[in-house]
């Protein structure tokens, strides 16, 4: 009897945690349809990174200016720009300007133009915890790396369940750090400036330019 209960045990587990992924996934794929029906973002968010082993804690103001692919990241006193082909670095304190073609297949980062897609493939999906953030239910999805060797081990995307927008991102890496990006404001369909996504290199003509392809 106490074998038979054991395996009734295991059956229900199997299935509420394939209903828990199934469900993940159907409001993680609500998030990603409905900031594809915008025609751009632009997002201020809150970066800290923390790693109690090693003493760090680290936290500062961004932006993100998101159309389609490309994209405009301020962080940290540097502009990262995406046309849709090259990632241009601009750092003014070092008057230096790195270039590189981006290539997908290469990067495991969550880029920006990423953000609503990234776990689309290679993750599992669990259904987590909710918290209540100033009157806001903040349903919790946690990500877990198909790949055994992935540096991150997991990451908890938090979704507003009203409008079904990300509020933060948590991902905990393998060596202890733990970066959290709370996003503080949401704007969509914003009158931007065509030329807000192309590079301009005659405005940095003090810089170095170092073309790393």
């Amino acid at each position: 009897m106490k074998n038979l209960i054991f395996l009734f045990s295991i059956l229900i587990s199997v299935g509420l945690n394939a209903q828990n992924s199934d469900k993940a996934k159907a409001l993680l794929n609500e998030v990603s349809s409905k900031v594809r029906g915008y025609d751009n973002m632009v997002i201020d968010f809150k970066y800290a990174l923390e790693n109690t082993a090693e003493n760090l804690s680290q936290e500062t103001r961004g932006d993100v200016s998101i159309k389609g692919d490309k994209y405009v990241l301020n962080l940290m006193g540097t502009t990262q720009m995406f046309d849709g082909n090259k990632i241009y670095t601009i750092i003014p304190e070092d008057e230096e300007i790195n270039i590189s073609t981006y290539v997908e297949e290469d990067s495991n980062n969550i880029t920006p133009s990423k953000m609503f897609s990234f776990y689309e493939e290679g993750y599992n999906y669990k259904w987590d915890i909710t918290q209540d953030v100033k009157g806001r239910k903040i349903q919790y999805i946690k990500l877990i790396p198909q790949d055994s060797n992935a540096e991150v081990k997991d990451i908890l995307l938090g979704i507003d369940s009203q409008t079904k927008h990300i509020y933060n991102l948590i991902q905990t890496q393998d060596n202890g750090t733990k970066i959290t990006i709370t996003v503080k404001s949401f704007k969509t369909d914003q009158p931007l400036a065509q030329s807000l996504f192309t590079f301009n290199e005659d405005r940095y003509s003090s810089y170095y330019i170092n073309r790393l392809d």
